[in-house]
């Protein structure tokens, strides 16, 4: 059976402690002196998302997580906008995927936060039956550049990353050298320049990684919708797990 939720609303707390450091620059050498605090504080995530559990979701103790990461086009309050482009499109028309699928939607002049979907990550581990060792992450246009961005903010997380027309810091990928990595990209995309992946990928070669690359010579921005169309990126996306690496 089947479960599409279209409105899913996270709450999510998580506390973040850190050392807070109070320079005062004074002339007397008395209040020129520094004390040594500590913030506690609880940050609130709300974020809206979609959820599909796949067919026979009861019977197997552990299933794979696809986060799906949509483009600046989708942001918003309306959780049907998600369903615009890639799995979500592909789940409301009636396709089954062999994953657990959580597409959540960012907020209206907003971008895509490491952070927040993080704690979307950690309460999913919580409340459902998701194997740690195979979460894939891949998104489009924002969400391509919020793939490659969250993969290095927990590079020892994630089984595989698939970064549809996005780009980022090449220096990020020296965190992830060792993650499994399929990017796409139109060859006449106007909107993002095919070198913002191309340049991605030699930085994570030149640091030993092996990735892979699809550009699309005809493709413009659209270079998503053959991609999600496509078996073998999902038969792809299966056969990766997560192995131990050296954070660095």
């Amino acid at each position: 059976m089947q479960f599409f939720s279209q409105a899913h609303v996270a709450s999510i707390l998580l506390t973040a402690e850190m050392c807070l450091s109070l320079c005062v620059n004074t002339a007397t050498a008395e209040d020129s002196a520094q004390t040594a605090e500590q913030l506690s504080t609880t940050v609130k995530v709300e974020m809206g998302y979609l959820l599909s559990l796949p067919e026979g979701y009861e019977t197997q103790e552990k299933w794979p997580l696809l986060l799906f990461l949509h483009g600046s086009g989708e942001r918003g309050a309306d959780l049907e906008l998600v369903k615009m482009h890639g799995p979500p499109k592909l789940i409301a028309g009636g396709k089954k995927f062999p994953f657990i699928v959580v597409s959540p939607q960012c907020a209206k002049g907003r971008g895509w936060e490491p952070l927040e979907l993080s704690a979307l990550l950690d309460e999913l581990e919580k409340t459902h039956k998701v194997d740690p060792d195979r979460i894939y992450v891949t998104g489009l246009s924002m969400g391509g550049f919020a793939t490659w961005e969250l993969a290095a903010f927990s590079p020892t997380r994630f089984a595989a990353i698939a970064p549809i027309c996005g780009g980022g810091e090449p220096y990020w990928t020296r965190r992830y050298t060792h993650l499994p990595t399929w990017a796409f990209h139109g060859a006449k995309d106007e909107g993002v320049p095919v070198e913002r992946t191309q340049e991605m990928i030699d930085a994570m070669i030149k640091s030993g990684g092996t990735p892979k690359l699809t550009i699309y010579p005809e493709a413009g921005h659209d270079s998503w919708t053959e991609t999600y169309n496509t078996p073998e990126f999902y038969e792809w996306l299966l056969t990766q797990k997560r192995t131990p690496a050296e954070t660095k």
